[in-house]
């Protein structure tokens, strides 16, 4: 599947542009979460089960966000756009590009970038965050994310010694609970993936091409109306431990941060996080990748 990112990221923001006036919304301040590194709203590591932008029942609308991050040794900057429909379903489209500097240079691929779009959909079955925040019931969606990566000249070693597929489909579930008396939300997603690096380095591997069922959790406290502070923590399924450039050369480990998110308003918001990725490609850049990044992100 050939997704053409930049097209359809123009006729997404296109379409929330075009939305009704309706579309601000009558959700509450930051209960759409902000945009994720995949495109789909919830924190910036994982998807909730929270539909993006401020659209409520009846209602259309739309987000736009820019993402840099910069740990160590790497560099990644995303794009994306989703538009939400009655507070049920969203559908989005990411682009992400991963910088590996000279880290790869060993292998004679110095300056590499890896690349990645993202198409994503989420459909809310069952619960509503605000409205039942008096009771044990969350917000329950189930959503997809279809990955194609772009990795240049690693392509042959990487979809051929390695194993690796260059395109996949995950599945996961979102369930988001609003604790409105304790200016508390909690988040639990199960992803089943088979995905090197998010993606970035393909899915699955020659000794590795099971689907795994992997956990991720956010916690966020609204300090404010228009403030939250956040800890996130994704599991990974790391499929390319075992390969044939040795055990632990391609290891992977899970993802980790802590997020500051700020809402002026209904139409703009950012979101600055220290984040922890573990181990990228070790066996060339032992160094534990830590960093930043800052997220824009406009809705409609």
């Amino acid at each position: 599947m050939n997704l053409h990112p930049f097209p359809l990221l123009a006729g997404l923001c296109l379409a929330a542009f075009g939305l009704p006036a309706q579309a601000a919304g009558s959700k509450l301040l930051l209960t759409g979460g902000v945009s994720s590194i995949d495109g789909a709203a919830g924190g910036g590591l994982t998807p909730w089960a929270l539909t993006g932008s401020y659209a409520g029942p009846g209602e259309w609308g739309g987000t736009a966000f820019l993402t840099a991050a910069r740990t160590s040794d790497y560099g990644l900057r995303v794009a994306g756009a989703a538009v939400a429909w009655d507070e049920r379903l969203e559908l989005s489209l990411a682009r992400q590009r991963f910088d590996t500097r000279q880290n790869l240079a060993p292998l004679g691929l110095g300056g590499l970038q890896l690349e990645q779009d993202i198409l994503g959909a989420k459909w809310r079955v069952a619960g509503d965050a605000v409205l039942d925040a008096d009771r044990w019931m969350p917000q329950i969606a189930l959503g997809a994310l279809h990955r194609r990566s772009h990795v240049g000249a690693f392509a042959p070693a990487l979809f051929g010694a390695l194993g690796a597929r260059r395109s996949d489909t995950e599945l996961y579930a979102a369930a988001t609970k609003l604790w409105l008396q304790h200016s508390l939300l909690t988040n639990l997603t199960l992803r089943a993936t088979r995905a090197n690096q998010n993606g970035l380095l393909g899915f699955g591997g020659a000794q590795d091409r099971r689907w795994r069922l992997q956990p991720e959790l956010s916690v966020a406290l609204l300090l404010a109306p228009q403030l939250a502070l956040g800890v996130e923590a994704r599991a990974k399924p790391n499929a390319l431990n075992r390969s044939v450039l040795g055990t632990g050369a391609l290891a992977e480990d899970d993802w980790f941060d802590a997020f500051l998110a700020f809402a002026p308003n209904k139409h703009l918001s950012f979101t600055a996080a220290a984040v922890d990725l573990g181990h990228i490609a070790p066996a060339l850049q032992p160094r534990r990748q830590r960093g930043a990044y800052l997220s824009v992100q406009l809705s409609f």
